[in-house]
């Protein structure tokens, strides 16, 4: 971990670390490469022998989490929801413990789930040490609420002695000084600076440095580290000076993001930059909304990105156009709602509405459809199998789906081989649109080589 002390960059706006680097008040530079080779950090486990254990960090897959969204106290909807969560594949669930009811309901909930959880523990330290008692299987401290050393000192090393992991997360809302009004009319003034975003990374920096040298002293170095924003921008660089400093997991998140609508763009924006350049070991992407999404979505990333290894099926579609002659939406929903939790293989589905980007599509696909007037092709790994009308194309192509998906299981069929090239049919007889618009005058017939 790189311990120069940097308490002068809120003052100076100067880099500790790197005397040539560029001054933390202008925008870092990133590098482009695609993919870069992830940055090396320290590895720590969360879990335990019934729950299992998930590594975070060194060459251990990026993992997902969430927060659940109800009360702790309240064991078993919260089990429940926890639950749903572990399902959709979640890594990892953290809880909220704010009263002592919450830490007693929590060696209740360890009890029944099948995920490690972690305890998020905000203002009282005795909070975190009920949780660990209660055998949590990882406490999120927060610097900005909890500033006593010795409160600090004795969970350590509870933890210490347990073995449980801590993170230590600053937030963009949390560390701003809001008891003493002149000091925090200071840093405000120093946020809406002309180079807000240097200030703001500075002041989470040297908050985490402050926090971490408590944590060195009592050779505790089983820590993550997260520091988030609702600004997608700052998120990137205050991720980037981190990953410079110090060797920990890093928890990649963009908090307060808002709803889905939003929060998915914020969150994608500044997670899949930080990723794409090697630096993150875990996420959590943020909703003000169901919180199952937020697992599929963080999944999605990291399978988009080629960081996880996909689960279930990769479906994709096209968005229609003027070309559509079928209800292509509504077959896209069925198809996601029943395969989605039915096919456990990393099945391409191709879902397409014209004959225009359809063979393509259904040549990299598994198993693919495209549309016509009424009517769809099928075809498994390039070959066609069958043309059917629009009101059969959704069982046929589940039934496909499903009897490829067994093949494979078998042995009798490999994912992503193509066994034939797909020569495109003709758009005027192949299905059944252009003869008709043509008998009607609608469009001109052209014969290719025709003079």
């Amino acid at each position: 971990m790189c311990v120069n002390s940097i308490r002068g960059i809120v003052a100076n706006d100067t880099t500790a670390c790197d005397p040539n680097a560029r001054p933390l008040s202008k925008r870092c530079a990133y590098t482009r490469h695609p993919m870069l080779e992830r940055r090396k950090t320290r590895q720590i486990t969360i879990g335990d022998d019934r729950v299992g254990r998930v590594r975070m960090g060194g060459d251990a897959p990026i993992s997902v989490q969430t927060m659940t969204a109800g009360y702790t106290h309240d064991i078993d909807a919260c089990v429940a929801e926890i639950e749903r969560y572990a399902k959709a594949g979640a890594d990892v669930v953290r809880v909220a413990v704010p009263e002592r009811k919450d830490t007693e309901a929590l060696r209740h909930i360890l009890a029944q789930v099948s995920v490690p959880i972690v305890a998020d523990v905000h203002f009282h330290y005795q909070r975190a040490l009920e949780a660990i008692e209660a055998g949590v299987h990882k406490i999120r401290l927060n610097p900005g609420n909890i500033t006593d050393r010795e409160q600090v000192n004795q969970v350590i090393d509870a933890c210490k002695e347990r073995g449980i992991p801590i993170r230590v997360g600053v937030n963009e809302g949390s560390i701003i000084e809001r008891k003493d009004k002149l000091r925090r009319a200071e840093e405000l003034g120093k946020f809406f600076a002309s180079h807000k975003s240097g200030h703001m990374i500075a002041l989470m920096i040297a908050k985490l440095e402050e926090y971490l040298d408590i944590f060195d002293a009592r050779d505790f170095h089983d820590v993550a580290i997260s520091a988030k924003s609702m600004d997608a921008a700052l998120v990137i660089d205050v991720y980037t000076e981190i990953s410079k400093r110090f060797d920990y997991p890093l928890h990649l998140g963009v908090t307060h993001a808002g709803p889905r609508d939003t929060g998915a763009i914020r969150s994608i924006a500044a997670l899949s930059t930080l990723l794409a350049n090697g630096v993150g070991d875990t996420l959590r992407i943020s909703y003000a909304s169901d919180h199952l999404d937020e697992v599929k979505d963080g999944l999605e990333l990291l399978y988009c990105l080629g960081k996880r290894e996909r689960k279930g099926i990769d479906l994709i579609a096209c968005p229609t156009c003027g070309r559509i002659q079928v209800d292509l939406f509504t077959l896209v929903k069925e198809v996601e709602r029943i395969l989605m939790p039915e096919i456990t293989l990393p099945l391409k589905v191709a879902v397409m509405g014209c004959i225009v980007n359809g063979p393509g599509e259904a040549e990299g696909a598994d198993v693919a459809v495209f549309a016509g007037d009424r009517r769809g092709i099928i075809y498994v790994q390039g070959q066609r199998v069958a043309n059917v009308p629009e009101a059969e194309i959704l069982d046929r192509l589940l039934l496909e789906c499903r009897e490829f998906e067994a093949k494979v299981k078998r042995g009798e069929a490999t994912l992503g081989q193509k066994l034939v090239t797909i020569v495109p049919p003709d758009p005027i007889g192949e299905l059944g649109s252009g003869v008709a618009k043509i008998r009607a005058g609608f469009v001109e017939q052209i014969t290719i080589g025709k003079t």
